[in-house]
């Protein structure tokens, strides 16, 4: 066979390999149809934390946050589930609101999702800036609002690496994501996903480093401009997005 023949052949099948390499990092091999996607950005927005109201009771809906809130002369224009809870709604993992560790750091071993190492720490600090920290990396110095919750979807750039492409573990899921200290994503999914699926939006799509998985089936999300109008919920911790009316 021909040298140079062969020589162009090789030339023209790295190439391939390269644009190939190339089109899958810009389009990433997932259906985003299957998920809702909403970006905040610090400098402009509001986020905070809400487990109970002013006489000790949880929120535990949407509504009851939307009608506590509209009291107060504020509006909801967004909220999620943040984090798994115990039977009796308190969290399971760590949460500190308004600066106040209302439940220490959780760094037992069990069964579940929370407990699928590593898990981690969604926090924005008393600069309003927004990190997600592996759980035993975590320090709550100088922190507003944390919610510690697990598994980790994507961990310093890389997908957990317990996660499977081929599972058959589908569920509802809602997860956060950072693309910089200002920055964040969180997601949604329409209809039930694997954790890889939902890892993948995080890291190809969305260009975040760290993602933490907040839910599964219980998952919700009040964002009334694009339709997503349900206000109930039988929740612990509610991340939400507030303004003044």
């Amino acid at each position: 066979m021909n040298i140079r023949f062969l020589r162009y052949f090789f030339i023209l099948l790295f190439a391939s390999v390269f644009i190939f390499t190339i089109y899958l990092n810009f389009h990433p091999c997932v259906d985003l149809t299957k998920f809702e996607i909403y970006k905040v950005d610090l400098r402009k927005q509001k986020i905070e934390f809400f487990l109970k109201d002013s006489s000790g009771k949880n929120y535990n809906s949407f509504k009851n946050l939307k009608t506590s809130l509209e009291k107060q002369n504020r509006n909801l224009k967004f909220a999620m589930n943040g984090g798994m809870y115990q039977t009796d709604y308190s969290p399971l993992g760590l949460y500190i609101e308004n600066g106040k560790t209302i439940r220490p750091l959780n760094q037992l071993s069990g069964e579940g999702n929370f407990y699928m190492k590593p898990n981690g720490v969604f926090f924005i600090t008393k600069e309003n800036k927004a990190g997600i920290s592996q759980t035993e990396k975590f320090s709550s110095r100088n922190i507003l609002y944390a919610t510690q919750s697990g598994p980790m979807l994507v961990i310093d750039g890389r997908i957990h690496h317990a996660f499977n492409k081929a599972s058959q573990n589908v569920h509802i899921r809602n997860g956060v994501g950072i693309l910089s200290e200002h920055e964040l994503y969180f997601v949604i999914s329409k209809e039930k996903v694997t954790f890889y699926e939902m890892a993948t939006v995080f890291k190809d799509y969305l260009k975040c480093n760290n993602a933490l998985y907040l839910d599964g089936f219980v998952s919700k999300m009040y964002l009334p401009q694009k339709n997503w109008n349900d206000l109930g919920g039988e929740f612990g911790v509610i991340i939400a997005e507030t303004e003044k009316k």
